[in-house]
């Protein structure tokens, strides 16, 4: 199930000075431009994916038990970044473009590689020096153009010089800040191959998409790319890095094709769910038989409108994996956006079983269950949804289907509440407070749901939100 969620709306934009840096660090204050930010895609099999290549590099360093996250971001562009320290945030477009498991695995050792050596709070301080600095040689320059204007034409020299000093410290500052962030890098770069060393697996890969990089950057605009802007990549860093890379004595090693397999299925399925029609066709011909292909294909077919196809597609690939839990997701998805939610609850009930009941898909099943307007599924519907949102609490898609549920129960107190919630993960403080508001006349005072609507009501608005 690919889903599309909005993010929380970000922080009011830096100073020009800080915003220009800030691609280096964080591209997301690019993509964030009038405080709307860029659309997740949430979805189980990429996400489990991106989980099984970062685990064991979290682990070798030392980050396995931070709880550190993988967001998908719905951007076509190559583009990886950490912007908080307990986030790694991935284009779609990196997946796609990496065409094999160990080059985006590179790039995830890499950005490991910020988080562990804590990059972000480094720069922060950074930035605060700098931005000390600039205010200084502002007022410096202020003064000599007083001191210039008020000595009249003897001292002309000196306001021109005032003049300047506004000018040259903001470059000279700019200069000194991007250096830094080349070293660090370069220190990624050092960090990530040790990563892939400890885990037994090459960073070929982490070179071959630097090096495309560099490749690139000479026949493009320089910081055309935006992973190019925040990830400088001169050749002599590319050249360092291979030569890094080199002496790791798993250089050569291939990914296992079953791995490589699994990469290409999710590929697949972005290219189907995020590309236009033709493009699908382009990448995965008709005339292929490969499973990605094959895969491309009944995605592609359902969401063009040919359910009947589309279906008898899928079950060509359950036929053949019957075991895979993604055939069984897409399969129900392709019903209860076809109109058949009836039909679409068995194939989404095997592939939650399938698939250790992940939380997105169990969402899909109770959507499933309520779309029938069956109220002998209420109940269940309401148990599966409170599981899911209890594992995944920052999908939007749960807490609403949990208020239809709610409402068709006649439990208003909780409907609200549920509808509160999906408001302030979408980023709209102003309706989850009304909601939560409501929520609490319904409830008794001090029960656990009286409590939850009371902590909505108080939440202050997120950085960036309008609290009117």
């Amino acid at each position: 199930m690919l889903l599309r969620i909005a993010l929380r709306k970000k922080p009011p934009r830096l100073t020009a000075l800080m915003t220009a840096v800030a691609l280096a660090v964080a591209p997301m204050a690019a993509m964030a431009q009038q405080n709307k930010g860029p659309p997740v895609l949430r979805d189980t099999e990429t996400e489990q994916l991106l989980r099984e290549y970062t685990r064991p590099i979290l682990r070798a360093a030392g980050l396995e038990k931070h709880n550190i996250q993988m967001v998908i971001i719905n951007q076509g562009v190559f583009n990886a970044f950490v912007a908080d320290g307990r986030r790694i945030f991935v284009n779609y477009g990196a997946i796609m473009q990496s065409e094999t498991p160990n080059q985006i695995i590179g790039v995830m050792a890499h950005e490991t590689g910020h988080l562990a050596g804590g990059h972000l709070a480094k720069m922060r301080e950074q930035m605060a020096q700098a931005q000390t600095q600039m205010i200084i040689a502002m007022l410096l320059g202020a003064g000599a153009m007083v001191a210039g204007a008020q000595g009249g034409g003897s001292n002309s020299g000196l306001a021109n010089a005032g003049a300047a000093m506004f000018s040259a410290p903001g470059e000279i500052i700019r200069r000194n800040l991007l250096s830094y962030v080349r070293q660090q890098e370069e220190n990624a770069d050092k960090a990530g191959v040790k990563f892939l060393t400890a885990t037994g697996q090459s960073a070929r890969g982490m070179h071959e998409t630097f090096k495309r990089f560099t490749d690139e950057s000479l026949f493009a605009a320089r910081g055309s790319d935006p992973y190019v802007q925040s990830h400088p990549m001169p050749a002599q860093r590319v050249a360092a890095l291979e030569e890094l890379a080199r002496s790791s004595p798993y250089w050569d090693k291939k990914d296992d094709p079953a791995l490589q397999l699994r990469h290409d299925m999710v590929r697949a399925k972005i290219s189907a769910f995020m590309e236009r029609q033709e493009t699908v066709y382009r990448r995965y011909p008709l005339s292929s038989n490969s499973l990605p292909a094959r895969y491309a294909h009944a995605i592609s077919t359902y969401l063009h409108g040919d359910l009947r196809s589309a279906l008898a597609q899928i079950d060509a690939l359950i036929q053949q994996q019957p075991n895979n839990p993604y055939f069984h997701e897409v399969r129900g998805q392709a019903l209860l956006e076809g109109g058949k939610p009836q039909e679409a609850i068995a194939p989404l009930r095997k592939a939650a079983a399938l698939s250790n009941n992940s939380p997105l898909i169990e969402m899909l099943l109770g959507q499933a269950l309520v779309a029938t307007g069956n109220n002998a599924y209420t109940d269940e519907a309401i148990a599966i949804l409170r599981a899911a949102v209890a594992r995944e609490s920052e999908a939007p898609i749960g807490y609403i289907q949990l208020a239809m549920a709610y409402g068709r129960k006649g439990d208003y107190a909780q409907a609200d509440l549920a509808s509160a919630q999906a408001a302030y993960l979408r980023g709209d403080s102003k309706t989850a407070r009304d909601l939560a508001s409501r929520a609490k006349t319904r409830f008794a005072i001090g029960t656990p749901g009286w409590v939850k609507a009371d902590d909505i009501v108080s939440a202050k608005p997120l950085p960036g939100q309008k609290s009117n």
